[in-house]
């Protein structure tokens, strides 16, 4: 099983209890901490990561950790589990998961959108409604300027592209030109 299937699994796991038993968000957040604090500390990496140090003792250490860092939400429970099982390089895919799936419950669909010019704020606010409107979903959209696609709009909602651009209609002019 890849690292990412595994990840999916405890996110899984983690989301349905935080749900029932704290606050999801919360348990993100305090996720997020320790793998920020894991990540700033190089001495903590090495510790972590080295395969001579026993389950045990990673488990103590990340049971330091959380207590030094307040943690309480389910989200502690599985950093001390995934000490003890040995399965801490999971955790960056496990919080990239998690809010994956963070965002499916809240019904937050993240966009990403592609022009060839900035887009003045109050278009950016009427493109993220249509989007909403459209997926049925609250819209977390980032903006990026693309200036070879010449015009037009490329959308990127989850795998799916809505590819609208002045490139993208030339190139098919283009084809279409060259079959005949």
């Amino acid at each position: 099983m890849s690292m990412r299937a595994s990840a999916a699994r405890y996110a899984r796991a983690l989301l349905d209890v935080a749900i029932t038993e704290s606050d999801p968000e919360r348990a993100e957040q305090e996720l997020a901490t320790f793998v920020d604090v894991v990540a700033g500390h190089p001495d903590l990496q090495r510790v972590l990561a080295n395969p001579v140090v026993s389950a045990a003792d990673k488990r103590a250490v990340v049971q330091r950790v959380v207590e030094r860092l307040a943690l309480n939400t389910p989200a502690a429970r599985v950093l001390l589990l995934l000490a003890a099982r040995g399965r801490l390089p999971l955790l960056p895919d496990l919080l990239d998961v998690y809010r994956e799936r963070l965002l499916e419950h809240r019904r937050i669909v993240r966009a990403e959108v592609t022009t060839a010019a900035p887009l003045p704020p109050q278009r950016v606010a009427e493109l993220q409604e249509r989007l909403a409107s459209v997926t049925g979903r609250a819209v977390t959209m980032t903006t990026k300027v693309d200036p070879s696609i010449i015009g037009g709009v490329i959308t990127r909602i989850g795998s799916t592209v809505y590819d609208g651009s002045v490139a993208a209609q030339l190139a098919k002019v283009k084809g279409q030109l060259a079959e005949r």
